[in-house]
């Protein structure tokens, strides 16, 4: 277990050391913005893949233990966190590295963004707080758990560079938009249209999420349809 909490604070203390303080900066005045980035992706490489290999082996030490009874709404709940996972990850956002040039459209806000400007960091911390909370286990509430974190911080920390940086371009943005999923909608500042999220799009999360309950089993040791059969 203290290898996986090493690895928890690695994984997590380099992602906010170096993209959330001003060591970015001096870096990339350093090196420039290119190298950084690939500094960066190969940091978060070693540090994901050290995380995951450190949560295989560690014991199951139960905290609240297993909620079985929850495993229908667990499984319920991966098809919309898969969902902005990859309509997140395929759709343009000026919340990326590089994309803020977005904003200068005519109509920057579409598609996933009208649901939240974060879509790839909701589905993650989804899929996380679930699984943190059905497995009820020690190594769960770190490894989920440090993700979770992450994912939270990640997005306001995004929030607060873009708008130091961009100004009232982000202000309008943000205004439209929101962190939780469906917010900016519930609250009228914008509404939903499923034609803008791209049917190819909407295919690809429906066949992806078949593929992961398909294979589940065989990459993670155990199937989620399985489990909540007893099986």
């Amino acid at each position: 277990m203290t290898e996986l909490l090493l690895a928890a604070l690695a994984f997590v203390g380099t992602h906010l050391g170096l993209a959330g303080t001003p060591l970015r900066g001096f870096i990339v005045a350093k090196v420039g913005e290119g190298p950084y980035l690939i500094g960066y992706a190969v940091v978060s490489l070693v540090t994901i893949s050290w995380l995951s290999d450190a949560y295989k082996v560690a014991p199951y030490v139960e905290t609240w233990g297993q909620l079985y009874a929850l495993q229908p709404v667990a499984l319920g709940l991966m098809f919309p966190a898969f969902f902005l996972v990859v309509v997140g990850l395929t759709t343009p956002s000026p919340t990326l590295v590089g994309a803020e040039g977005l904003l200068d459209k005519e109509k920057p806000v579409t598609g996933i963004l009208r649901i939240t400007r974060h879509p790839f960091l909701s589905g993650v911390t989804l899929w996380g707080l679930t699984h943190l909370i059905v497995n009820g286990d020690q190594a769960g509430l770190i490894l989920f758990g440090s993700l979770v974190l992450l994912c939270v911080i990640g997005a306001y920390s995004i929030d607060a560079k873009r708008r130091e940086k961009l100004g009232d371009k982000w202000s309008v943005f943000a205004a439209q938009t929101s962190v939780l999923p469906f917010g900016a909608i519930i609250q009228g500042r914008n509404w939903f249209s499923i034609a803008e999220l791209g049917w190819w799009r909407i295919l690809l999360a429906v066949l992806g999420f078949g593929a992961m309950l398909h294979f589940h089993g065989q990459l993670f040791g155990v199937s989620p349809v399985g489990a909540m059969m007893g099986s």
